[in-house]
């Protein structure tokens, strides 16, 4: 199979800090790619290391058939590389943000205004073409950033965390324009916190203190899951929290929004303990039901598997992410 990226034992070390450790991962092409974890997990050294800006510590990398660091400008020119805080201009114009970025990749310029009309159109900001990138919101600011990246056309997107920090409608655009740089061909690498963009990839790579705790399709990770799920809305949920976790079965209880999520052996032999644990309690059971488990509930048993503790939090949006 056509592999994009190929790293073998690749490391990254800061001081006593080790940043990536020893990941060994393939990107196929084409896919989309997610390396999902939270802040400190390696995601961002590793897409720097792969777009040939940070040199490794040790082990070996390929990316488009090429090795690095050797052949790091010559891998430079035919990715796009997508920083956390990507340098628009602020007191240029759309138009004139794509121009510049044309002239930094080299776009042959009888090329140039053909491909900077494709992507304005691409990127649903025709209408604001005049509009000096300071005074776009955050999602059409994420969306220039990725027409910029894109005016050279680049075989391997790498994207680091592009949606942090847009609304939920930006964020559902912004995959809705992956998705069809996926069906021209693309490879796209993603990093992101948001477990329903894992939900959205072809494969996802969890990763944890700068190691790969598993790889896999949605589907695959989900099925591979080895417990069962109880979901329990219940008031006061912090109390009803505390008493499930008194009910003899119950392996965790994690917090999602207004629900419960009661990690357990089986589910069918816990449920009625459940429920009379927080009758006894005199609590209000709003609902009671086994679900399959989420991305999330795949990413905290991997993490219990590999002994870490990472906390977990709530987005403004309501999507569960990690923090």
């Amino acid at each position: 199979m056509d592999h994009a990226v190929e790293t073998e034992e690749l490391t990254r070390v800061f001081g006593p800090l080790v940043a990536v450790d020893r990941l060994t991962l393939t990107v196929r092409r084409p896919e989309i790619l997610g390396l999902v974890g939270p802040d400190g997990a390696g995601k961002t050294t590793t897409l720097r290391m792969l777009a040939g800006i940070l040199p490794p510590t040790s082990g070996r990398a390929r990316v488009l058939g090429l090795p690095l660091p050797e052949q790091a400008e010559k891998i430079k020119a035919r990715i796009g590389y997508m920083p956390q805080r990507f340098s628009l201009y602020a007191d240029l114009t759309v138009e004139e943000n794509l121009a510049f970025f044309a002239e930094i990749y080299q776009v042959p310029r009888p090329e140039r205004e053909q491909r900077m009309e494709e992507l304005l159109q691409f990127a649903r900001l025709v209408a604001f073409r005049k509009r000096p990138a300071g005074y776009l919101s955050g999602g059409m600011k994420q969306k220039l950033a990725l027409a910029c990246t894109l005016i050279h056309r680049p075989e391997l997107l790498l994207l680091d965390e592009p949606t942090t920090g847009v609304d939920p409608v930006a964020r559902r655009e912004f995959w809705s324009i992956l998705y069809h740089l996926l069906a021209q061909g693309r490879t796209i690498l993603v990093s992101t916190p948001y477990m329903d963009e894992a939900e959205r990839c072809n494969r996802v790579a969890f990763l944890s203190r700068g190691r790969l705790l598993q790889v896999g399709t949605p589907a695959e990770l989900k099925a591979a899951y080895p417990h069962e799920i109880l979901e329990v809305r219940a008031r006061p949920q912090e109390e009803a929290a505390a008493r499930a976790r008194e009910v003899h079965g119950v392996l965790d209880v994690q917090t999602f929004g207004e629900a419960l999520h009661l990690v357990v052996e089986e589910a069918q032999a816990v449920q009625e303990a459940v429920r009379s644990a927080l009758k006894v309690a005199g609590l209000t059971l709003l609902q009671l039901r086994p679900i399959p488990p989420t991305m999330e509930d795949v990413f905290m048993a991997l993490l219990g598997r590999a002994g870490a503790n990472v906390p977990k939090g709530e987005k403004d949006d309501g999507t569960a992410a990690l923090t």
